[in-house]
């Protein structure tokens, strides 16, 4: 039965020095009973949410799990909360101690920049939120950076504000708060190790200025200051990140300057005592009391100038991927999965490779440089190769600055489908033909030689398989049994909490009535109280041991289910090379037109009905030699799909690209719908991926996939190529689903 009840929040630290009171730290959540506050002779109504005026509370610590009396002057009020029946007996008086001052080291500080963020990000996702919210409500307004200093917020509110609050806030609430929150900081945004040498670039520029009989001239003159800050070792990069964040946005604001009055002069003036503080420089310093605003008015001077510059043409910016790789390790496994990437082989290896393929052929290898992180694309353009370096910095990818890319891959990908004009205007070609790591694994000469060999390979692909399923059970079955206990220790914590409640409330309501009977010496109600105390603390105890056992169990469990995880994930790489070498082998010995039932005798196939891998269609009479039965040219996807209605899974058509034009698109029916997949003609042939793509005819794809399933490039799409579309005689006994 529930009853209701209010939460607190702890302000301060609390040292309990009775045994029935609560340690506290600060954001400790602490319930406390309705019926408990009314107890109180301080309690008057209203005065739930002030809970400095009711004296000593008895309530319940969330993280400590423990109940007591704590003193209201310690808290604030929470809000209201659905809790258990608790005892409502009235508490003894005792004096209350005074909340402690709030002082510099009670106050909530600003954690250093390096604790707020970690690159790529490229700022602190507080004053990213602040400023986004600014520019979002817009910089025209007259308030920006302009607030009157008695509405500055006693709290940091950068804190505690999320973004859809921010949106909704006064432009110059936010202003007001971006500047709280550089001034609180613990350390400035501009180490002071760099003051001097950044002074010493300030005047050099001001000498220049009052040389130049044009301001501007003198102005666009060099970077000296900016240089300052890029070229030393001494700046974080956690420091300089931001930096170069509140820039690029001072500069939007000085851009808005017709209407809200902020130039380059008067941002100086307001930001940069903030950035760049001179209470405290180095010792032995000097530093004028106009240096940070000129330090700060110079370099948004500097980055006005050089956006002024015109830039060269820029890469597209990619497209974000839905699955971004979390760590270094992801990202060099989907490099080294790339068929594209051949790691560390020479020039001439490569020039060798690319020798007569046609222009849009590639291939990406380790960069000579031998630094990591570096690569080189040689792509194949008018007859020649051009050797093309992919830099890298601080976690991005790219031919040029600004390098905007996440991954090698994803720069690849990116080029796939746009012109490398967008880089070089010499270079008018996509990355259109790959050259493939596994297209070069049939190395034996006579069929028997490779049939043999794809028995070997076929065998290690099966036992590997069946390695791996037998993990997979195994942690299927643990993972579940995980759960399982994972809710029996949530029952357990549940049954305990309202044993421990029991056990309180009983010795609460005991106490008066041993102290009666003792008086009455009346021993037998004595004994009946104190076995009764006995038997529930016995209970608890056993309660408790029981889930300190199933939590001993659960660890063990845990630690056992992650090594069965880490054998699944080793075994993976092995399970697809071992796929792609065996069905490079079944690709080899169809194209030189071995017979299908020679292949199933290497493979181990009795039935060729039950399992098969069929490569070439035997049957002269099948509708799929008649491309005129699946082949409509060029339809919309929404006509293909009328076309697929009501037909059952395996009904098939090929037809024009829609979305990539040069190549074509197959439409099937999977379990009643119809799906789309694209084939890629390149080089090599036709095919749905590399290094598959090795079908010299549109009709070779489809009697291939004819009795092969597409669930090879596809989970989703476990079916064959059987009904084409168009074959009256397939048609007539098809059934609707």
């Amino acid at each position: 039965m529930a009853a209701e009840g209010f939460q607190y929040r702890a302000l301060y630290a609390f040292t309990k020095d009775q045994d029935e009171d609560l340690d506290l730290q600060p954001g400790d959540l602490l319930t406390v009973s309705k019926a408990s506050l009314i107890s109180t002779e301080s309690y008057q109504g209203g005065c739930v949410e002030q809970p400095e005026h009711l004296g000593w509370l008895l309530g319940y610590n969330e993280r400590t799990k423990q109940r007591g009396d704590f003193p209201g002057t310690y808290v604030e009020y929470v809000g209201p909360v659905k809790m258990a029946l608790p005892s409502s007996q009235p508490r003894s008086q005792r004096p209350l101690p005074a909340a402690p001052r709030p002082d510099a080291s009670q106050a909530v500080s600003v954690p250093d920049l390096s604790e707020q963020f970690t690159p790529p990000e490229t700022a602190p996702p507080a004053l990213v939120s602040l400023i986004q919210a600014i520019e979002k409500t817009g910089l025209d307004y007259k308030t920006l950076y302009r607030t009157a200093g008695s509405s500055a917020p006693e709290s940091p509110v950068y804190t505690l504000c999320d973004e859809g609050e921010m949106g909704q806030s006064d432009v110059g609430f936010l202003s007001e708060c971006v500047l709280h929150y550089l001034r609180d900081l613990p350390s400035p945004v501009v180490p002071a190790c760099v003051y001097p040498d950044l002074q010493a670039a300030v005047t050099l520029q001001q000498q220049a200025l009052h040389q130049s009989a044009d301001g501007a001239v003198a102005g666009s003159r060099g970077r000296e200051v900016s240089l300052v800050l890029e070229s030393s070792p001494f700046v974080p990069l956690h420091h300089r990140l931001t930096l170069q964040y509140l820039l690029t946005h001072l500069a939007k604001v000085a851009q808005a300057q017709p209407h809200n009055g902020l130039d380059t002069h008067t941002l100086g003036q307001i930001f940069g005592p903030l950035l760049i503080r001179t209470d405290s420089p180095d010792p032995g310093s000097s530093l004028d009391e106009e240096f940070p605003a000129l330090a700060l008015e110079r370099l948004l001077i500097e980055r006005t100038v050089e956006h002024d510059l015109t830039p060269p043409a820029l890469p597209a910016k990619p497209m974000k991927s839905k699955t971004t790789p979390s760590t270094m390790t992801d990202v060099c496994s989907l490099l080294n999965d790339a068929e594209w990437y051949w790691g560390e082989i020479s020039r001439e290896e490569v020039n060798e490779k690319l020798r007569d393929t046609p222009d849009g052929t590639f291939l990406v290898r380790d960069a000579s440089s031998k630094l990591e992180g570096e690569y080189t694309l040689t792509l194949r353009k008018g007859g020649n190769n051009k050797l093309i370096k992919i830099y890298h910095r601080e976690g991005r990818y790219g031919f040029s600055e600004p390098l905007t890319f996440l991954s090698v891959v994803e720069l690849i990908n990116h080029y796939r489908h746009e012109s490398l004009a967008q880089y070089n205007a010499k270079l008018d070609t996509k990355l259109l033909y790959p050259i493939s790591k596994y297209q070069q694994l049939v190395k034996e000469n006579s069929i028997e030689e490779v049939g043999e060999q794809l028995k070997v390979y076929h065998e290690q692909y099966q036992e590997k398989s069946r390695e791996y399923d037998s993990l997979y059970e195994e942690y299927t079955r643990t993972s579940q049994e995980l759960q399982m206990k994972r809710t029996a220790i949530e029952a357990f914590n549940e049954t305990i909490k309202i044993f421990e409640e029991q056990c309180e409330t009983q010795e609460r309501y005991s106490r008066e009535s041993l102290e009666r009977f003792q008086r009455e010496g009346n021993e037998k109600e004595i004994q009946k109280i104190q076995s009764n105390s006995e038997r529930l603390k016995s209970r608890v105890t056993e309660i408790h041991d029981s889930k300190r056992k199933l939590e001993q169990d659960l660890r063990q469990q845990v630690s056992d289910n992650r090594e069965i995880d880490k054998k699944m994930n080793s075994l993976k790489p092995d399970l697809m090379q071992l796929r792609k070498m065996r069905d490079q082998y079944l690709i080899w010995l169809t194209q030189k037109g071995t017979r299908q039932k020679k292949i199933n005798e290497w493979l181990g196939i009795k039935n060729d009905a039950d399992d098969s891998y069929s490569l070439v269609e035997e049957d002269e009479g099948s509708p799929h030699h008649d491309d005129c039965t699946w082949y409509v040219g060029d339809i919309k996807r929404t006509q293909a799909e009328e076309m697929l209605r009501g037909k059952c899974d395996g009904t098939f058509l090929i037809r024009e690209s829609q979305s990539q034009k040069g190549s074509f698109a197959c439409s099937v029916v999977v379990e009643g719908d119809a799906k789309h997949c694209v084939i890629y003609k390149t080089a090599t042939g036709y095919g749905f991926a590399e290094p598959y793509n090795l079908y010299s005819s549109l009709k070779d794809l489809v009697l291939h996939y004819k009795n092969v399933s597409l669930v090879q490039h596809n989970d989703q799409l476990n079916v064959n190529l059987a009904y084409p579309v168009l074959a009256r005689s397939q048609n007539q006994n098809q059934h609707p689903r």
